[in-house]
């Protein structure tokens, strides 16, 4: 009885953390963005107070330099890629039409007879693209004229986000004492344990994934400007962000690359060059999978790519951006707690059974 009253409880605290994210989500953005700066930034300000800071001075320090970095990066890149981002927006029709032109072309055709796929049904598929395509930029491009929330929500995050995690980042040893004072005297060391192992994996999982994103971010870029692929720079920067979801930036990278490849090559009749784009994913490819991905994310971070892509979905679909922001650590959390549940099952009597019991009673018999 005590066990599911224990049950009955976290699951009441689960809903109300649902039902909180549900009810706050349009307010949520900066506040969850601070605390994950703040989460991030802890470890190096735990560094600067062992060189004889104060918590205060490295707080200052730190997020003086964070914010340095981020402003530098809004005035040098951000308006290169605004730039190449409208003038993507303005050609993309055209692109479509390129690619549709291509896929009725004569050359298509003769490639499909040499492959196992019917070259109308590719066409079809690159016609719903188009369709969806097109209705996207248009709600995007809407929701950007309309201003309003979009505006309020990108002011919020500048402004808010750094003071929130100042407070966060200067108080974080506090509050996780405070907690701990908190926690249930009977299971202190068991939540101890499963909290370091949630805070281990996600901390392993956003540094390595985020150095991930940032590597094939720069290789995309770079690769694809060297090899004079139009907007280049936008769809390498754009393949390291979406990186973060396991093989979504890569399948959506080198269908935006290889389409843009084919519109702007294959009316110059170079068709060597599409296959240099496809072999430049080949490569960032090769590299993610076989350098990045066991050197930086090694075997300790345990969440699978299928559980992650479904965390990132439903939250997302759920609770909009705010969702995606705390996919992962509450996809790592359930995932610690399930492996948690599942030892305690394999340890219980309803598993084990009466196997237990007859063992138990031959010991028994032969002392």
């Amino acid at each position: 009885m005590r066990i599911q009253r224990q049950a009955i409880y976290w699951l009441i605290v689960f809903a109300g953390f649902l039902g909180f994210l549900w009810l706050f989500s349009g307010i949520l953005l900066p506040f969850v963005a601070g605390t994950i700066v703040a989460y991030v930034l802890d470890p190096l300000a735990d560094r600067l107070e062992k060189m004889k800071f104060s918590r205060l001075w490295a707080t200052v320090t730190i997020l003086l330099l964070f914010v340095f970095i981020f402003i530098l990066v809004l005035l040098v890149i951000v308006p290169l890629i605004g730039k190449q981002l409208n003038e993507f927006i303005e050609v993309f029709p055209s692109y479509i039409r390129a690619v549709q032109d291509f896929l009725l072309s004569d050359t298509f055709v003769r490639i499909g007879q040499l492959l196992p796929f019917d070259p109308t049904d590719v066409k079809a598929y690159v016609d719903r693209f188009a369709d969806d395509g097109a209705k996207l930029l248009g709600r995007l491009l809407q929701s950007i004229a309309s201003g309003g929330q979009l505006l309020l929500d990108i002011i919020s995050l500048l402004v808010i986000t750094p003071v929130v995690a100042f407070y966060l980042l200067y108080d974080w040893d506090r509050m996780v004492a405070r907690l701990d004072e908190w926690l249930p005297r009977d299971h202190k060391y068991t939540i101890r344990r499963l909290a370091a192992q949630m805070s281990d994996m996600i901390a392993g999982f956003v540094r390595a994934q985020g150095l991930i994103c940032v590597v094939l971010g720069v290789f995309y870029a770079v690769a694809l400007s060297l090899a004079g692929l139009n907007f280049g720079l936008l769809i390498g920067l754009g393949i390291g962000v979406i990186s973060f979801v396991p093989f979504v930036g890569a399948i959506l990278g080198a269908l935006v690359s290889i389409g843009v490849a084919v519109a702007q090559f294959v009316p110059e009749q170079n068709y060597i060059m599409v296959l240099v784009i496809g072999g430049i994913f080949a490569a960032g490819q090769f590299i993610e999978g076989n350098v990045l991905q066991p050197r930086l994310m090694g075997h300790h971070v345990q969440l699978h790519p299928v559980w992650l892509m479904f965390a990132l979905l439903a939250f997302g679909s759920l609770f909009g951006f705010v969702g995606m922001l705390v996919a992962v650590p509450a996809a790592a959390c359930i995932g610690v707690l399930v492996r948690f549940s599942i030892e305690q099952y394999l340890k219980s009597e309803f598993y084990l059974g009466e196997a237990v019991e007859t063992q138990t009673a031959q010991l028994s018999d032969d002392e």
